[in-house]
């Protein structure tokens, strides 16, 4: 078999990987095994993060709704289930903005609920 020397392939291989592990601490950005290892790791977190990420969001929209609607004497359930008989189709983000950012238009749209 005849030898391969990779010259500039296996040089650019290893600088892209480093520059993608530049920010990581010790070791994880200088040695090239290291890096490549935590490299892999950091992409397959970032894979399943992503969707933890939309099931967080989701979470805390309903938590705040919740904690909103309790003033009024609802739960998160009750409300959803007066908001969708009364055809208003507004999404948890939007509703749970609403609860915090803009209580006297949320108090006006759960009056205009009941």
């Amino acid at each position: 078999m005849t030898r391969v020397k990779r010259g500039n392939v296996a040089r650019k291989k290893r600088k892209k990987v480093l520059k993608i592990t530049s920010g990581f601490r010790g070791s994880s950005s200088i040695l090239f095994r290291d890096a490549n290892q935590k490299k892999i790791k950091a992409l397959k977190y970032s894979y399943r993060d992503r969707n933890q990420r939309k099931r967080e969001f989701r979470r805390l929209w309903i938590a705040r709704m919740n904690a909103a609607v309790r003033l009024y004497g609802l739960n998160y359930s009750e409300f959803l289930h007066i908001l969708k008989k009364s055809n208003m189709f507004l999404n948890r983000k939007i509703l749970s903005q609403l609860a915090i950012r803009d209580q006297n238009a949320f108090h006006q749209l759960i009056q205009s609920l009941n």
